[in-house]
């Protein structure tokens, strides 16, 4: 009911807990845009209900008896493979092909150090003081594999902007450990003479 009154609303008195009525994402998204994370692991009874409203833009409110329609572009995320999830059961294959319309994919962090300056300035810009950083400090973050992918930088950034006391965030502030770093240095030093 959790994951349905977040989606769809409810009535009150729909379930325990239910002390008044609630409008959910997706009616707030109507003429907009429901942006849903993680679409992968969602459990096979609330893949159904997606499948349904996506089919056909129309939803119930948890315990209401009318259906809502709504005009929505949706926009669906994920980090696993949705091909391999639907061959091991744990996605709908007709929720595959209705969700499968236009697909990017973004390669990890890892395969695209060039990246890595932006996302730090922009990490920087929201921080709340003044702090830069340091070219050796950028060079460090540029080397390393992000196995924690973006949200790991940006943890990184917070945590050196909170615990630097200079102006600036330097190599030894991100504590990051040099083996980690060192056979992705290796790499792109050799990638830089190569194309020297």
């Amino acid at each position: 009911n959790l994951a349905d009154s977040e989606l769809y609303g409810h009535r009150k008195g729909a379930f325990s807990g239910a002390g008044e009525s609630k409008i959910g994402l997706v009616e707030k998204s109507d003429r907009g845009t429901l942006f849903l994370d993680e679409i992968g692991n969602i459990d096979l009874e609330l893949q159904k209900k997606i499948l349904r409203f996506i089919e056909t833009g129309r939803f119930r409110r948890v315990g209401a008896s009318d259906e809502i329609q709504v005009d929505t572009r949706i926009i669906l995320a994920t980090n696993i493979d949705l091909y391999d999830a639907v061959r091991k059961g744990r996605l709908r294959k007709d929720l595959l092909y209705r969700m499968d319309v236009v697909s990017l994919t973004i390669p990890p962090l890892r395969q695209r150090p060039e990246d890595i300056p932006a996302l730090v300035n922009h990490f920087l810009g929201k921080s709340a003081g003044e702090v830069g950083i340091t070219s050796a400090a950028l060079q460090l973050l540029m080397a390393y594999s992000w196995p924690g992918n973006v949200r790991e930088l940006q943890n990184k950034i917070k945590r050196a902007v909170i615990l630097t006391q200079a102006k600036q965030i330097t190599a030894a502030s991100l504590e990051l450990a040099p083996v980690e770093a060192a056979p992705l240095l290796l790499n792109l030093r050799q990638v830089r003479e190569k194309a020297e």
